[in-house]
């Protein structure tokens, strides 16, 4: 029999650890290969508690484990490894210098894109390979260049060896109880055998049946295929990619290596069952008094979900007309649920928190609850210091980790 391989991975951005969840989850018994978690690093800079890292720690162990701002940790102090994940924040990603030599380059202050890069960069062994998440936007931010910041990533790991594909997946398209779309991009260092034989692939071939996502998420061609190419340097990219473009050149789906875009928009295939609100529900004499909407309370939340067209003045004295369409309200249950935002936590009536009505009326959803639309375990995010609004917001952050052990499971059966 083959002996196990570990397959080495650092979690950087880590939250309360969406990805390492869904990786050890993708850890099968039938496939010779296992995700080993050997460091991760969560730092939140607005705060002194560092509340995500204490249940990262509870969960996990404070062993290899970073509480300390990334840009302040050496390279040679994170240990070598074979796989690179995190779900970094969407910046501004734009260049704004070259650092002496020309060696490297350097982003703005504090936009994280470019400590994943510092990393990549300065490792003497590579990781062979990224497994990365953002909001979908990232594929056409900024607002005056559509796309750039992407265009920046792709050619940036372009010129440290790497092949990349990308796809916008709603986790709900494919059974999952959210819906929550994502963009979840893959990169091959040149020395693996998925480079290889992604660079002999057919690029559509690659996007709708050959590549790692397509194996995982089956899709079919919708719309707008297009290929370009970037062939500048990312200073040059950062300074002129499509500038006045109304919309980005990035589809849902693509593929870069070489230099070389080939980008379509795609549709799920999916004939599995489906996870909906009313199946991730605790009993309700499980739920404590305080979710539950007063009768006092309730006409406050049905005025925010509902259709508006009035005149509101500015405290400056200017009046302007404000419309807004109207919300479910209260929230489907035989339905995957909407997309949970970091506000949803806390009493005050909102317009984008879940309303659920039961038996016992009309309620708030608890952090289990929440839990369970992000497919993390009951309680994951349930310490003594932790507030249920903080739990809230943790999974407004998180992301669906069935989408992770998914792909994981993929990349497991992929890696020679």
């Amino acid at each position: 029999m083959s002996k196990t391989k570990r397959i080495k991975v650092i979690e950087l951005f880590a939250g309360v650890g969406g990805f390492r969840l869904g990786l050890e989850k993708a850890n099968k018994e039938s496939v010779k290969n296992k995700f080993d978690v050997v460091w991760s690093n969560q730092w939140e800079p607005s705060t002194k508690m560092q509340h995500a890292s204490l249940v990262y720690e509870a969960r996990f162990g404070a062993s290899n484990h970073s509480n300390n701002d990334i840009a302040q940790v050496k390279t040679n102090d994170i240990p070598d490894h074979d796989m690179l994940v995190g779900g970094f924040p969407c910046q501004d990603y734009s260049v704004a210098t070259t650092l002496k030599n020309s060696k490297g380059l350097q982003g703005k202050k504090g936009v994280l894109w470019w400590q994943i890069y510092r990393i990549l960069e300065e490792k003497t062994n590579k990781p062979k390979y990224l497994f990365l998440e953002n909001v979908d936007r990232l594929l056409k931010s900024p607002s005056t260049q559509r796309g750039r910041d992407f265009a920046i990533m792709l050619k940036s790991l372009d010129e440290l060896g790497y092949a990349v594909e990308w796809r916008v997946i709603n986790a709900a398209d494919y059974g999952m109880p959210q819906r929550r779309r994502r963009v979840f991009i893959l990169a091959y260092h040149k020395s693996t055998n998925i480079y290889k034989t992604f660079s002999k692939s057919n690029k559509e071939d690659w996007i709708l049946n050959d590549g790692v996502l397509a194996e995982s998420f089956p899709v079919q061609f919708d719309k707008s295929e297009a290929t370009f190419v970037l062939n500048k340097d990312v200073k040059h990219i950062s300074d002129n990619f499509n500038i006045g473009g109304k919309l980005s050149p990035f589809e849902t789906n693509g593929v870069f290596i070489n230099g070389d875009v080939f980008t379509m928009k795609t549709k799920s295939i999916y004939n599995g069952s489906y996870t909906h609100l009313k199946d991730i529900l605790i009993k309700d004499k499980g739920v404590p008094e305080a979710y539950f909407i007063s009768e006092d309370e309730l006409h406050k939340w049905k005025y925010l979900k509902g259709a508006k067209s009035e005149v509101r003045e500015t405290k400056e004295g200017f009046k302007y007309k404000y419309s807004e369409g109207s919300m479910v309200f209260p929230d489907a249950l035989d339905n995957s649920s909407r997309t949970i935002i970091t506000g949803e936590g806390g009493k005050s009536a909102s317009r984008f928190k879940h309303v659920v009505k039961t038996k016992r009326g009309y309620r708030r959803l608890v952090p289990q609850e929440l839990e369970r639309l992000n497919m993390f375990p009951d309680n994951h995010t349930k310490l003594e210091s932790i507030t249920d609004t903080k739990r809230a917001f943790f999974m407004g952050n998180a992301l669906v980790v069935g989408v992770i052990e998914k792909i994981g499971e993929t990349l497991l059966k992929r890696i020679k």
